[in-house]
């Protein structure tokens, strides 16, 4: 198993063009660098992204889709961004795509990925002892990501996926408390031990339980 690595600059390398545009213009709206009814225009785009016409309107219909900008005829586009509302509405969302993700997961998981799942795991542990909390947040990351793979449904996977990075961009730095990678380590163990065990139920519940303790904690 290659250990999971949220790497965003070295991904961004390999992506076309658009992509990468869109990307960054996502996380500064998501952060907030772009306010809530600011109007883009391709040539600011491109004189501040160092990029050509084409890219920044794929990027622009993306960023329509994804319900971050929207687009008046005859006047332009406008940042939309996330409400403290539609942030806590996409926590709940989130919490119930997580729990149905380890449902299917609990039921369709092949012996590989339960390996991977079970390293992914010890390396939590590790970096809990080591109080590396990048690490940990990284692999953190990483755990959720193989639940998504082994429910073995795209849809689920690409919505999770999608929410994992809003919440990540929009969410407000602040100080972990001192036991915070406790607390996540004890919570991702309820998870793993019901994969060992093959307990939806229990899978379920402790899923359920980190999801509220996250809301909780990003308060």
């Amino acid at each position: 198993m290659v250990l999971y690595q949220h790497n965003e600059n070295a991904k961004s390398q390999n992506l076309p063009i658009s992509n990468n545009l869109f990307s960054k213009l996502q996380r500064d709206i998501l952060q907030g660098k772009m306010r809530s009814g600011e109007k883009l225009t391709e040539q600011s785009i491109c004189d501040q992204y160092k990029v050509s016409r084409t890219p920044v309107r794929e990027a622009l219909r993306q960023l329509e889709m994804e319900g971050l900008i929207e687009t008046i005829p005859n006047r332009g586009a406008f940042v939309i961004g996330f409400s403290p509302q539609d942030m806590a509405d996409m926590y709940e969302l989130r919490k119930a795509y997580e729990v149905q993700a380890v449902k299917w997961a609990i039921e369709r998981i092949t012996d590989e990925e339960m390996e991977d799942l079970e390293e992914t795991f010890e390396f939590m542990e590790f970096y809990t002892q080591k109080n590396d909390i990048d690490k940990m947040l990284n692999i953190n990351t990483g755990f959720h990501q193989l639940i998504y793979t082994a429910s073995h449904n795209r849809m689920l996977q690409h919505v999770l996926s999608s929410y994992q990075i809003y919440i990540k961009h929009s969410r407000r730095p602040s100080p972990y408390p001192d036991n915070y990678l406790t607390e996540v380590l004890e919570e991702h163990r309820a998870i793993f031990e019901a994969f060992k065990n093959k307990d939806i139920e229990a899978g379920t519940l402790a899923m359920k339980i980190h999801m509220e303790s996250s809301m909780s904690r990003s308060k």
